[in-house]
């Protein structure tokens, strides 16, 4: 007895060490595909161009949520269950519907080109990291997919008889129309798709995906359709084809439409696997072949996904915690992977990339970065590349400068080198400044503060900071500019992290002068109420006013996407300047619990997400940020598909998460330091960059007496007297401990 059970301990002991998880098999995608997370379940490689997700908003099985009868701006959401295709290009928790075009989709049986028709649905889902897979229900075709960083790579394992491969260049999740397409072979097809208009903004910019695809098995039949627009009146009687779908068997002729689409048919004697390759490139389809041939030319689907594999397990084991439960590792890996996706590779595989604005092809050695939403992001993404992927954040700042070399301004909201103005503030000056004062100094810092005064002091004709001149001379935008208070907010912290720059290059009367402006928001500020007012041209508070007015996203007139009160704390830099205009301490902390009690936060959204931090200014009061952190992770964060609190905004809300349970986070976007909170694993190991950190690694331990709030902070075994920390402080020491009482 005592032998076998030292046998079968043995074998557990084995067991267990072939089955330990590495950080990859964490990742749980379907997180962030229900509640409007906005996030897809297929595969992308780190920070890839190409990307595949399942397409289900499509057609009325789909209501309500579908994509042409409201608001929608992912291709995939976890309720639907009626599929049309597979997308091969998306973007990840954005909260406008771009992109989500070149759908692909097997199908057996008589040739149907009608999406609402050949549409299925489908069940028994499998999403990993780099890998989906799932069973078309109506054809009893097996789907799995992965991707190389510019690649989609798609497996249909068909029945026997006949089947059909159709990619369809009309459907998407786009607003733009119109495509182009080749048959090269029976085994080759080139083309183009328009994309573009994102948040139906700027419009004129919009801008072609292009891609090629090959097959591993030549078809036994292929052909292009189109439809064409239906006409009313005499064209009508003598258009034969009028609104009808033509079918062009065998052509190999370029065919330009909207609603145009490709057959490749196969008769099976037994069942068979078809690989599909798609090479996306934004330059043109001679550099989306070389894109295919240099990433996937003599590679099966599962060396591709293997690489993929291995590159995501790379990146996310640059973080590893200890201790916490199995979900608790699932949603923290799961975030942080969210993390790495945007910004993402603009760049071909020869490094060539469209300029913003110029028309001309650019070329770079490294990576040119595109999806830049900055607004969210500027606030805990960028922090977290630095301290995790500061040679990734490098070369994101790189983009954006490239990017003023070409454009003239700074980017605000860019995507795939189109300028969309989407949302206000200056964001990339917080991003640029704090990546500087993180030691991440090997850019033109001279080129970067030139382009930062130029959006900062330019008036006339300038888009990235519209009402600028009443901000200048007032301190303050008036009514007569839409969100007037939070875009003053948001010039004030731009301006905060200019005279930070200004300082440490030795700039005195830029810092004065950028330190003085961004305090303006004071002038916005109403006693009576303790919150920030909009005011008219004429200087008068504008009224009635509704401090409530603005919430869940609706219009009022003076904040963007919140209220008053969700914004009453927006100013992160100058918080003690805030306690003292709402009357000290014991003021400042019932303010801002109230916005707590009285459900007035919003998890869901930029504005506030900081709230919860800034209990921290309060000598004594710290210890409702551990509580109010910890009880917002366990509401809103969850390892199921409605387990982030509405759109993850390329990250956004992943990187809370990750700053959250990891017990630090970025206070004040541009200045380099952290307040302090309850860490939810035992130990989080950051893998330091020996070419920006002196250390290898920074380790952060919690030790718990009672699981109570914290007691003492220890930087090496020294105390800490702060519930906030300096970057330089924290990666310079090699442990942060976090004692609770």
């Amino acid at each position: 007895m005592r032998i076998s059970s030292i046998f079968y301990a043995i074998l557990f002991f084995l067991s267990s060490i072939s089955y330990a998880q590495e950080p990859v098999d964490y990742v749980n995608p379907f997180i962030g595909t229900s509640n409007y997370g906005a996030t897809f379940p297929g595969p992308i490689a780190p920070r890839g161009m190409a990307s595949i997700s399942p397409f289900n908003v499509a057609g009325p099985q789909n209501l309500p949520l579908e994509k042409d009868s409201r608001w929608l701006s992912n291709p995939y959401v976890h309720e639907n269950t009626f599929l049309t295709g597979f997308s091969q290009v998306n973007l990840s928790g954005v909260g406008c519907p771009d992109l989500g075009v070149l759908l692909l989709m097997p199908t057996t049986g008589v040739l149907e080109t009608n999406h609402l028709k050949y549409g299925s649905t489908y069940s028994n889902e499998i999403a990993k990291a780099g890998y989906y897979s799932t069973e078309i229900d109506k054809y009893n075709i097996k789907a799995a997919f992965t991707t190389s960083k510019r690649v989609g790579v798609s497996k249909f394992t068909f029945p026997k008889g006949k089947s059909n491969i159709l990619l369809n260049l009309g459907l998407g999740l786009t607003n733009e129309q119109g495509a182009m397409v080749k048959i090269v072979s029976s085994t080759e097809i080139e083309g183009m798709r328009s994309v573009g208009s994102f948040c139906y903004n700027n419009p004129e910019a919009a801008y072609p995906v292009y891609f090629v695809a090959k097959f591993s098995k030549p078809a036994a039949n292929f052909g292009v359709w189109k439809k064409p627009a239906t006409y009313k009146g005499v064209e009508a009687q003598w258009m034969g084809y009028n609104g009808k779908t033509r079918l062009m068997d065998a052509s190999t002729k370029m065919v330009v439409g909207d609603s145009i689409g490709t057959y490749f048919s196969y008769n099976f004697d037994k069942i068979e696997t078809v690989e599909v390759k798609i090479g996306v490139s934004y330059v043109s389809i001679e550099n989306a072949r070389e894109n295919l041939e240099k990433e996937t030319a003599n590679k099966t689907f599962n060396d591709v996904y293997k690489e993929a594999y291995n590159a995501w397990n790379q990146l996310l084991s640059k973080i590893k915690v200890e201790g916490g439960s199995t979900n608790d590792k699932t949603v923290f890996y799961t975030a942080l992977y969210h993390t790495l996706i945007h910004p993402n590779t603009l760049n071909d595989f020869n490094g060539e990339y469209p300029e913003i604005k110029t028309s001309k092809i650019g070329k770079t050695a490294g990576t040119r970065y595109t999806v830049f939403s900055l607004w969210d992001t500027y606030r805990n993404v960028h922090q977290l590349m630095s301290l995790v992927y500061p040679q990734q954040q490098f070369d994101m700042v790189q983009s954006m400068l490239a990017m003023y070399d070409e454009n003239g301004w700074l980017p605000k909201w860019e995507l795939n080198s189109t300028e969309t103005f989407t949302m206000v503030g200056d964001p990339a000056s917080i991003v640029i400044t704090d990546t500087y004062l993180k030691g991440i100094k090997d850019f033109d810092v001279q080129k970067a503060y030139k382009a930062m005064l130029k959006s900062a002091d330019q008036i006339a004709d300038n888009p990235v900071r519209p009402g600028l001149k009443d901000y200048i001379e007032k301190g303050y935008l008036t009514t007569e500019n839409g969100g007037s208070v939070s875009t003053t907010q948001e010039y004030n912290a731009a301006d905060y992290s200019i005279a930070l720059l200004a300082k440490e290059l030795g700039k005195t009367e830029d810092y004065k002068r950028f330190l003085n402006r961004s305090i303006s928001y004071r002038k916005l500020f109403d006693k009576e109420l303790k919150l920030l007012r909009p005011r008219l041209k004429n200087g008068n508070w504008y009224k009635p006013f509704d401090p409530l007015a603005g919430a869940n996203f609706t219009e009022n007139i003076g904040f963007i996407e919140g209220n008053a009160w969700q914004y009453a704390f927006m100013v992160p830099h100058d918080i003690n300047g805030l306690k003292k205009l709402m009357g000290g301490n014991k003021s400042f902390t019932n303010q801002l619990q109230k916005v707590f009690d009285d459900n007035q936060f919003d998890m869901a959204n930029e504005p506030d997400i900081a709230y919860p931090f800034l209990f921290n200014y309060v000598k004594g009061e710290e210890w409702r940020s551990q509580k109010m952190v910890a009880e917002l992770v366990k509401k809103h964060f969850k390892n199921t598909p409605d387990g982030i609190p509405g759109n993850d905004d390329t990250g956004t809300m992943s990187a809370w998460l990750v700053y959250s349970m990891m017990g630090i986070y970025p206070i004040s976007p541009g200045e380099p330091k952290y307040a302090i909170t309850k860490p939810m694993f035992d130990k989080i190991t950051i893998q330091l960059d020996s070419k920006y950190y002196k250390n290898n690694e920074l380790v952060i331990e919690k030790t718990v007496n009672n699981n109570g709030y914290i007691s003492q902070i220890l930087i090496n075994g020294n105390k800490q007297n702060s519930y906030f920390i300096n970057h330089n402080d924290l990666v310079n020491g090699q442990i942060l401990k976090v004692i609770l009482k």
